[in-house]
């Protein structure tokens, strides 16, 4: 095994060097750069460019101030790998073939990178892979094993094992701006940053473990749902974080938990250095002396969890926050930010307490909702806020149509360049979605359905048959659900009409069972034909 320390900002100490050749050179480009970056499990409402105010993100922010940023954006099947391969594909996951986390990749398939690399590009993938099978479509490459680990992880680099020492996001971007240094800047470049942060179990960094430690976060207002009037999905999730979310392994506090929360904290934390582990204990046993201490139980345990679980949360989005204002120096210094595409977001959205909630999967807002940055100051005009709703389809052909690239017919979502350079608001009226994964952890039920700008409509199916549809403008916290509610008939009618058009526009036929099927078909037969009428009544 090889073992590489990076020290941080050693790059920034040298970057210095050339910079007038560097900034010359790439002037004369006229195909944008891209470099994408993705975080695992980020929250739009843990970036203060959203407006929640749990926490400040300035580095991310400056994307948005500089750039677009995107209030509806939204994945098509909010689980990591499936999430990961529909960016990469731009095609949703039952035609990508990953639909859960289980799956391997086909890494022989048509990706965005590949495309890129085939029109010239110099294409580099680092951090958070977690798609089993190698990379590929990527000159250069160094990914986590599996879901790779916070303090001084091994890469798998260009099919070797490599140690690196230090914190993995820090780690993450030194890798990348080191490749950024050494590519051939003759030819246009596509960086993929994908910080594992942060993902559970939240592991801060030794120089951030005492951020927050004295504010007490707003308790969400929906934290203490009962789930009435839901369906059983709802109710029989294990993502709570008072009944599911781990003592130890979740919330450090060691030796309090079960034996696999302890067992897998201490592999944690044997890759620490000594000095690491020290700051490490010194810091938790005091919070664990205090929660034995209290011996809380009930609803103040529960309230007691989430604030841990938010401290811990919001220090590893800050060393996210941190490095992505690294690279947007890294591009400033080496005149390369007028003409490089710069995008945050996250791999999906996540759950902070809502519903009393962590996690992710369901159909609902904070899940399938992820935030979406992005910069281009040479074609696109900072400070702008699009509404339109977008999904994660839509990121492989927008980087192709910059980059001058044919976007191929299979490919499912739409080019986001006429939002981004204002000759159009929007790209669709309605997103689809999907969720495969179940049996599986947290118990989220199987469902698919359909978003419009109002109103959405969700079936869970497999080992179940049951609706739910929200008026988003009534009930943006999703707590009443309208579906056997007669008024609101004709709603749903027209929602599943739309919704098995949009079944047939991304040639699903897995989301649901036989008997739905044919349902859908009958009722797509009865609109036409009612259309056909129409049609003929206007023409007479």
């Amino acid at each position: 095994m090889k073992t590489k320390v990076l020290l941080l900002g050693a790059l920034s100490a040298t970057m210095g060097v050339g910079c007038s050749s560097y900034a010359k050179t790439e002037q004369k480009e006229t195909k944008p750069n891209i470099i994408y970056i993705m975080s695992d499990d980020h929250a739009y409402q843990a970036i203060s460019a959203y407006g929640h105010g749990l926490n400040q993100t300035p580095n991310i922010d400056r994307i948005a101030n500089e750039g677009v940023v995107f209030t509806n954006s939204f994945v098509t099947n909010s689980i990591c790998a499936p999430s990961r391969a529909v960016m990469l594909t731009g095609k949703f996951s039952h035609m990508n073939g990953q639909t859960d986390n289980v799956r391997r990749f086909d890494g022989s398939q048509q990706t965005y990178p590949k495309l890129l690399q085939q029109a010239g590009y110099q294409t580099a993938l680092v951090g958070k892979w977690h798609l089993k099978s190698d990379p590929t479509g990527f000159d250069f490459w160094s990914v986590h094993y599996d879901q790779g680990d916070y303090y001084n992880p091994d890469f798998k680099e260009m099919g070797k094992r490599t140690h690196y020492e230090g914190y993995s996001p820090n780690i993450v971007c030194d890798n990348g701006l080191n490749w950024l240094d050494k590519r051939d800047i003759s030819k246009p470049f596509a960086l993929l940053l994908h910080f594992k942060a942060p993902h559970r179990n939240w592991m801060p960094d030794t120089t951030r473990l005492n951020m927050y430690e004295d504010i007490n976060f707003p308790i969400p207002a929906t934290y203490w749902d009962n789930y009435e009037g839901r369906t059983s999905a709802a109710c029989e999730q294990e993502m709570s974080i008072y009944k599911d979310m781990m003592i130890e392994w979740d919330l450090k506090m060691e030796g309090e938990g079960s034996e696999k929360g302890h067992t897998n904290l201490m592999k944690k934390l044997a890759r620490m250095k000594p000095e690491e582990r020290k700051k490490w204990d010194e810091f938790y046993a005091r919070i664990k002396a205090d929660f034995k201490q209290k011996n809380l139980s009930g609803k103040k345990l529960a309230m007691w969890k989430y604030q841990r679980y938010m401290r811990d949360y919001l220090k590893v989005v800050d060393a996210v926050d941190y490095n992505v204002g690294r690279v947007l120096d890294y591009l400033e210094n080496n005149g390369l930010a007028e003409n490089t595409i710069i995008v945050y977001t996250s791999d999906q959205g996540f759950y902070l307490g809502e519903h009393g909630w962590f996690d992710k999967r369901f159909m609902y807002e904070q899940s399938l909702r992820t935030p979406l940055l992005m910069r281009y100051p040479a074609k696109v005009k900072g400070g702008q806020k699009v509404d339109g709703m977008v999904q994660n389809i839509d990121y492989a052909p927008t980087f192709l149509d910059y980059a001058g690239v044919a976007i191929p017919e299979d490919i499912q979502g739409e080019s986001l360049k006429p939002i981004l350079e204002g000759s159009a608001q929007k790209v669709r009226d309605a997103i689809f979605y999907q969720y495969f994964e179940y049996p599986g952890p947290h118990a989220v039920k199987r469902h698919f359905g359909i978003r419009t700008e109002r109103y959405k409509l969700i079936h869970f199916y497999h080992d179940v048959d049951a609706w739910e549809l929200y008026d988003l403008k009534a009930d943006p916290e999703e707590m009443n659900n309208l579906y056997n509610n007669a008024k609101y008939k004709a709603t749903v009618d027209e929602l599943k009409t739309e919704l098995i058009e949009l079944r047939a526009k991304y040639r699903d036929t897995d989301s649901g069972n036989k008997r739905i099927l044919e349902e859908d078909k009958i009722a797509l037969k009865k609109r036409l034909a009612h259309q056909a009428k129409a049609q003929m009544q206007t023409q007479k």
